[in-house]
């Protein structure tokens, strides 16, 4: 098999350094309004804070990734205490509270910083407490905040400590819809915080670097929609600054900060992250744009979201630049009854076309596609949940042109649908039972289930996935279904056109309960308010 990259990725990834097991990553925000004015204390002799919180991420069962951002130089500690709620002493290494030194944080990280913590025990929640030292050794304020690390088969003193549960979304801060602190900022992410996950699924477009905000803008129904502004997002982001300046926005609103700093993340990306509905390669036509090259802009859009997310990868050589410039995809061990496979449907898709091409047109790329199959085979988890950032069988269109996996041809399946093929086909080879599919982008939630009774193309066998979204971010759809794998809608729920985030009723998010025993596998779609709106258990098939 040719597991050589595209031309167009390695002109995408030019450039881009390696984040070793200590990734270091971190920035200043502005004001809410405007930048504050220089103090005349002497830099070095100010306390270093940290502007926008702290956060965990990828945490498995025996690792997970912190970080924090400073602001000034100054290099990240972490200290752990586990916390036993059982009131049991812990054994070995852990019984005690535990310092951690990560990388440093510099103006090349944009002062954030990140600490790869290994070798924890599973089924373990531990308090956290992260600060910075600075230059001269004097400690920053500190972040607060726990996580706690997956269960692992026949350990943890609380076998209840096997059950989990975890929640998705996707679409922070598009269609102009920023930080309001009229409605309270935010708000389905503290409706999120509320359901008391074990983690956070972030299903892509985790900022809209493309969408600038102004300070006010009128919503369909008439209402004002008032927005915290930063320089930064008040154009199209092109420099890196303007790509970071995206994330700090994001993390000025206190609900997130406040969920991170509890609940772990699994970022994933998507196009937002850049600009809509890129490709390796492309050239874009839009006057906002001085940089028209998408894969400049891309490689700039890609390190700032490697800097501000919670990521490393095991095979990071060096610390550097806070990012691993090899992959984005990867699996995430939560215990004996999941596993996590984070998808990138964007470093490696082909061009959007509007013909029914017969030939196969990339989308994970054969190396991803491969790597998937192999994951898959190789996890003894109950459930196998696939974090698919573009939804299987929506037509989603890019003009004349289509943005998503489907062609909007109901036959057999063409283009970026043969590789899908590809994959469902080696699922029913090796027999791989219980795949959840959950995934968000299109702005509103949904359950397909697939059936290949149904589909014009029927070797493989029936899975359900589940769509959520947006959680902060203009509502759309809902849209049409292809055929070729046979979905069908087993419930939809959609906003008007570009509806606001204002009433929480058409904001949505996923939330998934899995048992001790990991019999089943229970999924509810949730408005912003908190409200159910869509109950399905599935149960597990052996």
């Amino acid at each position: 098999m040719d597991i050589s990259p595209l031309p167009n990725r390695r002109s995408l990834l030019k450039g881009v350094g390696a984040l070793s097991a200590l990734a270091a990553t971190s920035l200043a925000a502005p004001s809410a309004l405007a930048a504050p004015r220089p103090s005349a204390v002497p830099l070095l002799a100010r306390r270093l804070t940290l502007p926008s919180g702290i956060s965990t991420g990828d945490v498995s069962t025996n690792s997970a990734v912190l970080w924090s951002r400073a602001s000034g130089p100054g290099r990240l500690h972490a200290t752990l205490r586990a916390a036993d709620e059982a009131g049991q002493p812990l054994a070995g290494r852990f019984a005690r509270t535990v310092n951690l030194a990560g990388s440093r944080a510099h103006a090349g990280t944009d002062f954030t910083a990140k600490i790869n913590a290994r070798g924890l025990p599973a089924g373990t929640r531990f308090d956290m407490e992260l600060y910075f030292e600075d230059e001269s050794g004097r400690r920053s304020e500190s972040g607060t905040g726990s996580f706690s690390t997956a269960p692992a088969p026949g350990k943890g003193r609380n076998r209840e400590s096997a059950a989990q549960s975890f929640v998705w979304t996707a679409d922070t801060a598009g269609q102009g819809y920023g930080i309001n602190e009229e409605i309270g900022g935010m708000r389905g992410y503290a409706a999120m915080a509320a359901t008391k996950p074990d983690f956070f699924l972030h299903s892509g477009d985790t900022i809209y670097a493309d969408g600038p905000m102004s300070a006010q803008m009128t919503e369909p129904d008439g209402n004002i929609w008032r927005n915290v502004i930063t320089e930064e997002v008040s154009k199209v982001a092109e420099t890196l600054n303007e790509y970071r300046g995206r994330h700090r926005y994001n993390m000025m609103d206190a609900n997130l900060r406040a969920m991170y700093a509890q609940v772990p993340v699994i970022a994933q990306w998507d196009d937002h992250e850049t600009v809509n509905n890129w490709y390796p390669g492309e050239i874009i036509d839009d006057p906002r744009y001085t940089v028209r090259d998408v894969d400049t802009l891309a490689a700039r859009g890609r390190r700032a979201w490697q800097e501000y997310m919670p990521i490393a990868d095991a095979r990071a050589l060096r610390p550097g630049t806070g990012f691993e410039p090899a992959r984005i995809y990867r699996r995430i061990r939560r215990g004996p009854h999941l596993d996590v496979f984070a998808l990138d449907m964007r470093s490696y898709k082909g061009p959007n076309t509007a013909g029914m091409e017969t030939r196969e047109t990339p989308l994970l790329g054969e190396e991803q596609l491969q790597w998937l199959v192999r994951s898959l085979r190789d996890s003894d988890a109950t459930w196998k949940v696939i974090g698919n950032d573009l939804p299987l069988g929506l037509i989603v269109p890019d003009g004349k042109a289509q943005e998503s996996i489907s062609n909007a041809e109901h036959g057999a399946p063409l283009g970026r649908e043969l590789e899908l093929a590809r994959l469902l086909a080696a699922i029913k080879k090796h027999d791989i039972k219980n795949v959840v599919f959950l995934t968000g982008d299109v702005h509103y939630c949904a359950a397909h289930h697939y059936s290949p009774e149904s589909a014009a193309f029927s070797d493989f066998n029936e899975f359900w996935e589940f769509v959520a979204g947006p959680i902060n971010a203009g509502s759309f759809g809902p849209n049409a279904l292809d055929g070729t794998f046979g979905p069908r809608v087993d419930f939809q729920q959609a906003g008007p056109t570009m509806a606001s985030p204002r009433s929480g009723e058409h904001q949505y998010f996923g939330h998934v309960e899995i048992p001790d025993d990991g019999s089943a596998f229970t999924v509810k779609l949730i408005n912003a308010n908190g409200a159910v709106q869509y109950t399905k258990t599935l149960t597990r098939q052996r």
